[in-house]
């Protein structure tokens, strides 16, 4: 992994996973979060249960970030760089929202701002800044990491989680667009996809594994992360 390393993403169990292979692999790393803002719905928290880690508190560098703002966007790009030292060689998004199960008639209208601003507005912000950035600079990777599926809705509940399941959608397409195009750029861009909570050391594991084979390095790609297995 290269030194100028900027992680972006939702405060969220997939995050911090993430962070404690990160910090294992470098020396210093920027980090942005995306708190949980929702006003609580049908519970509408994260699992983050991890236990605190030394190596990860030396290496992690935080830097604020107000998610809706296309002006905080370009002032993360600007304050990674500067307290890396260095131009941003690596850039990771985790969008990992948290669960909000809802009936559509007991929405609130804070949390569909909350749903605009934080989960949709921050990541199209981020992601302009930091194409346009490795475009002037003619290099750069980009790695965007998400589930498959919300954590909660789906078949088995009464209650569907419309605000999660919006927050991937509209990340998934701004992932399969970015992939899309990215053979033609002078950046690098991969995706990783796949994984269920309580699999995030394995989902992990797997997304390091196809960036560390240089085989599988080929831009655009999206990778999948299955339970019976791993597939492209």
């Amino acid at each position: 992994m290269t030194q100028g390393v900027l992680v972006a993403g939702n405060d969220s169990t997939l995050l911090s996973v993430l962070e404690v292979e990160i910090a294992r692999r470098v020396k210093h790393y920027a980090l942005a979060t995306i708190p949980n803002r929702f006003s609580g719905i049908g519970g509408g928290s994260y699992d983050t249960a991890i236990a605190f880690n030394a190596t990860v508190e030396k290496a992690r560098i935080p830097l604020d970030w107000n998610p809706g703002s296309p002006i905080s966007a370009r002032t993360l790009v600007l304050s990674a760089e500067n307290r890396l030292q260095k131009k941003i060689d690596e850039a990771i998004l985790v969008c990992s929202p948290p669960s909000v199960p809802c009936a559509s008639a007991d929405l609130r209208p804070v949390d569909i701002e909350v749903l605009a601003n934080d989960q949709i507005k921050s990541w199209l912000f981020l992601t302009k800044e930091l194409t346009s950035s490795f475009k002037a600079i003619g290099q750069g990777t980009l790695v965007f990491v998400f589930p498959e599926t919300g954590l909660a809705g789906g078949k088995n509940s009464s209650t569907a989680d419309i605000l999660g399941s919006a927050a991937l959608a509209s990340f998934r397409s701004l992932v399969n667009s970015v992939l899309a195009n990215a053979p033609g750029e002078p950046y690098f861009a991969q995706g990783f996809t796949g994984g269920e909570a309580g699999d995030e050391t394995n989902f992990v594991s797997f997304i390091f594994r196809q960036l560390d084979d240089t085989r599988r390095k080929a831009n655009g790609k999206l990778h999948k992360h299955g339970r019976t297995g791993f597939f492209k």
